[in-house]
């Protein structure tokens, strides 16, 4: 073996093994002090970019959960003013009623039972127009789809809410096609004919849908039309001839909702005999609006006389959604479009990534966009019941407003309940095993790195033993020197 005093390896092995121990010290020491087994990323590249990953999606669901969050309160702030809503609609309701009794209440009561409607119907509007989630105005049209009639010939009305056949409402047009177009319930020519109007009708009492009318003697076939259509409101049934032929009497209203019920005690009419008629059908219409993503399109179906007293023309979808047609529109066989949809701006992101939202629309509740879809160009807003007429009208509108209001309620809640409170379950258990598995990979296994610090800090103190003597070996050297 050879000896050597300039260059001693033995102490630059030993120096270069402890320079090794103390950096792994120093790793150890970050470890155990922050927790984490990646401080950086040269502790581990392929680690770092899984765990940075995994904290990002971590970070946007637990901002989705607070989005979540802040919807359903948002959601529970509109249900709350739409409870108020329905609340008023209710007490005006009851005046319609009161009013529409007309052998008690006299001019005065009635219109004072008008005023009380005129302070309603500013109510509505001081609902629609402050209720608000921070500075958004949730029931003024502003913060949802709003639908707006492009053909007024063959609709008269229309309600699309934020979804259509499960789907996400787009801005874009509205096209219709008519599947079964709505009828009128009718007798037809009934069995006794008349040469013309100023003919003679046999004298006797007969009655339509429980009204009774009576033919005097004398009576004519013009002057007995005349019985018929003046108490056509209470009817709801109106009477025409063609010389040569029977009365026919006709529901005012189209679709099966409105029967005719026709008797008479002798041959004055119908030969003596009692008629039900043909019961009028309710219309169906298929409807198609843009739906997300572009360019979809979807399509639902919508029918007439869904709820007692509802006209054949008064369609709705499974969806809530509501049209009213004319009987114009009724008549035209061919897709047509009729409106637009436009989607205003309360869109919740719900997910940690793009494009994962949800919308509900909020429409508005002014006075004039209620009860809109029972008799054309009427609504909340215009109602007068200081007539039998106007009070019998307005029950009607008034009860197509709280059905509007209901399914929308309704709509809300469940987009409450099975939406936005399930995505908030659902994120929770996505963040739970997101961390869990992130800290699989970034935190410091704690009794693993404990173990690791006691082995390195026995190696770098036996390594600086070993280099002290690995130091001392060129002194051996001088025992040659002095021999």
């Amino acid at each position: 073996m050879s000896l050597r005093i300039n260059t001693n390896i033995p102490a630059m092995t030993a120096m270069r093994q402890l320079t090794i121990s103390e950096s792994n010290m120093q790793n150890s020491i970050t470890r155990l002090s922050t927790g984490l087994r990646i401080n950086s990323a040269g502790d581990d590249p392929a680690g770092m970019i899984v765990s940075e990953g995994l904290r990002s999606q971590i970070n946007g669901i637990t901002q989705a959960i607070r989005n979540s969050q802040d919807a359903v309160n948002m959601s529970k702030t509109a249900e709350g003013a739409l409870d108020e809503v329905n609340r008023l609609l209710q007490s005006m309701r009851a005046l319609a009623v009161a009013s529409a009794n007309t052998a008690v209440v006299d001019a005065n009561q009635l219109q004072a039972n008008q005023n009380q409607i005129r302070n309603i119907v500013s109510s509505l509007g001081r609902i629609a127009e402050q209720t608000s989630w921070g500075n958004k105005k949730l029931l003024n049209g502003a913060s949802g789809t709003i639908a707006s009639v492009t053909n007024t010939s063959s609709v008269s009305s229309l309600y699309i809410g934020g979804t259509f056949n499960g789907e996400t409402v787009r801005s874009g047009a509205i096209d219709i096609t008519r599947v079964q177009a709505a009828t009128q319930t009718t007798t037809g020519a009934m069995a006794t004919a008349f040469a013309a109007t100023a003919t003679t009708v046999n004298p006797g009492v007969f009655a339509i849908n429980g009204v009774s009318f009576t033919s005097e003697a004398g009576e004519t076939v013009s002057s007995l039309l005349a019985k018929i259509n003046t108490k056509s409101n209470l009817t709801g049934v109106g009477a025409s001839f063609t010389p040569g032929a029977g009365i026919t009497l006709t529901s005012n209203t189209f679709g099966s909702r409105f029967p005719i019920q026709y008797t008479e005690t002798a041959n004055i009419l119908n030969g003596g005999a009692s008629t039900n008629g043909v019961l009028g059908l309710d219309g169906i219409f298929d409807v198609t609006v843009p739906i997300e993503p572009t360019p979809n399109t979807g399509t639902e179906r919508f029918t007439g006389g869904q709820a007692p007293g509802t006209s054949g023309l008064v369609l709705t979808s499974p969806s809530g959604n509501r049209m009213a047609i004319t009987p114009t529109g009724n008549a035209t066989a061919a897709t047509t479009t009729v409106g637009s949809v436009t989607v205003g701006d309360v869109r919740f992101q719900i997910g940690a990534n793009a494009n994962q939202f949800a919308s509900f629309s909020l429409p508005s509740v002014f006075a004039a966009d209620l009860g809109t879809s029972t008799i054309a160009g009427e609504s909340i807003e215009t109602i007068d019941i200081t007539s039998e007429a106007g009070a019998t009208q307005a029950i009607d509108i008034i009860d197509d407003a709280v059905q509007q209001l209901n399914v929308l309620r309704g709509s809300l809640g469940s987009f409450q309940q099975n939406f936005l409170e399930s995505n908030v379950r659902s994120l929770g258990i996505a963040q739970e095993n997101l961390t869990a598995s992130e800290s699989y990979i970034r935190d410091a296994d704690m009794a693993f790195e404990m173990t690791e610090y006691t082995k390195i800090n026995i190696l770098r103190q036996t390594g600086m033993s070993v280099l002290a003597q690995a130091s001392q070996s060129p002194q051996n050297i001088l025992q040659l020197l002095q021999g």
